[in-house]
């Protein structure tokens, strides 16, 4: 594997639903990457998952990655709770239908090429590669 590519993702929604949009941040080395889209209607952690599978997707080769998302939700799900969906048959300890399911097997299914490990931060503190990928963001929802 190449040298470790760092990844900030993040995901914004006006209302919840409404209109979203995602963006991500792609850093090599002096290399810079920057990505966006956006859903009319759609919901905020829709938004965070798809920040994280589209900047995993476009990677061309299996890479190290250090990715950053300030969304706990993405956090817990990758690290925690992902396992026990798949034993469940992507139920909930509940027994309900997990939520996200189509994206949660996406996000499953890209970081599988990768070795990826994953970092939450605190959003809106500052962080510079978490305010691009807010900024990247909210283009992907002003450009709808």
């Amino acid at each position: 594997m190449s040298k470790t590519i760092r990844i900030y993702t993040d995901g914004a929604c006006r209302g919840n639903p409404g209109p979203g949009g995602w963006g991500a941040l792609l850093i090599a080395g002096r290399h810079r990457k920057t990505m966006h889209g956006g859903e009319g209607e759609t919901t905020n952690n829709r938004m965070e998952l798809t920040a994280a599978i589209e900047a995993l997707n476009v990677l061309k080769r299996p890479s190290r990655v250090e990715l950053y998302t300030d969304s706990k939700y993405v956090m817990d799900g990758i690290t925690s709770w992902m396992a026990n969906w798949k034993k469940r048959d992507w139920k909930t300890s509940n027994k309900k239908p997990v939520k996200n399911k189509d994206l949660w097997m996406a996000l499953d299914e890209a970081r599988a090429r990768h070795d990826v490990e994953w970092n939450w931060v605190k959003g809106h503190d500052g962080d510079p590669g978490n305010e691009e990928a807010d900024a990247l963001a909210n283009r992907g929802i002003d450009e709808l």
